[in-house]
């Protein structure tokens, strides 16, 4: 089955996927079927092995990358059996976001810009980087990967997204304009290299250390966590989102043509990761309820 398992890899891959924790649980999968001495996909194995992982969405995540090898594989061979979908009732629930205010993004830039340094570059790095987030909705992986030739005058043109697309960015005024003032900074700090946001000692920032930065700088400009948990970085994109869709046009038409072009521009595969912004923030939960009232009630939607 370990042929099999390259060949699936490989197709996928030329697709654009990266696969690795997909590698890692295919290998273990056909392992335990080869010991089971089993050189096709049986449901009862699938089921056993996936049992083996310790929560209910790991499990799940394990049955279903049997699902899609499954499917490969039945279409030249159908003595692999397809297993049921959704075997161990999983339901994914995600994480309400928190929407920070604008205040709490001033306070966060602001704290960014008295954080302690070797040299004044750090600060302005910080605040450059938070602020770009906020204004942006760019994924932090995005931001830490952009390289100054990825500053066009039409925007930032992001080339390693999370589904390995290339998207343009567009950039308000004041985003390039921050931009510019920051690079002027770091080119007399003499920090060189090829990514826009670096260390004091010229080195790209890598996220860990990103991370603990953010939870000084939310203790620094007294946001508390809700619920014992932090507020995430990543949740800036969240505002963004949150912010774009309440300024949504009214109009059926208008809102549909407005949600599509926030999905392109967040770079979402599927419109329905975008849509996920109206079920999981109460401003707009609040606002749809109006609507849908108005509605029943016999006025416009």
């Amino acid at each position: 089955m370990i042929v099999a398992v390259e060949s699936y890899l490989a197709v996928r891959r030329a697709a654009g996927f990266t696969l690795s924790n997909t590698e890692y649980l295919l290998r273990s999968f056909a392992v335990f079927a080869a010991d089971q001495r089993q050189t096709h996909i049986r449901t009862t194995t699938a089921i056993d092995w996936a049992s083996q992982a310790k929560s209910v969405a790991q499990r799940h995540t394990r049955h279903q990358t049997i699902c899609r090898f499954a499917q490969y594989l039945r279409v030249e061979d159908s003595r692999h059996e397809l297993p049921p979908p959704n075997h161990f009732g999983y339901r994914k629930s995600r994480r309400v976001p928190h929407i920070y205010s604008r205040a709490e993004i001033d306070g966060l830039v602001l704290a960014a810009t008295r954080l302690p340094s070797s040299d004044s570059l750090l600060p302005k790095t910080y605040a450059a980087l938070i602020s770009l987030l906020a204004a942006t909705g760019l994924r932090i992986s995005e931001a830490l990967h952009l390289l100054v030739s990825d500053i066009t005058p039409n925007g930032l043109l992001i080339r390693r997204t999370k589904f390995q697309k290339t998207r343009l960015v567009p950039l308000h005024d004041t985003a390039v304009a921050g931009l510019a003032h920051y690079l002027m900074h770091r080119q007399e700090a003499q920090r060189g290299g090829d990514h826009v946001f670096v260390s004091d000692e010229g080195q790209p920032l890598v996220y860990w250390r990103v991370y603990g930065v953010f939870r000084t700088l939310l203790k620094s400009s007294g946001i508390k966590p809700s619920g014992g948990r932090w507020p995430r970085i990543h949740e800036l994109r969240h505002t963004l989102a949150v912010r774009a869709l309440e300024s949504s046009p009214t109009g059926r038409q208008r809102i549909g043509q407005h949600m599509l072009a926030l999905a392109t521009y967040l770079g979402h595969v599927n419109i329905n990761a975008t849509y996920w912004y109206l079920e999981t923030t109460p401003e707009l939960l609040r606002d749809i309820a109006v609507v849908a009232e108005n509605f029943v009630q016999g006025g416009r939607p």
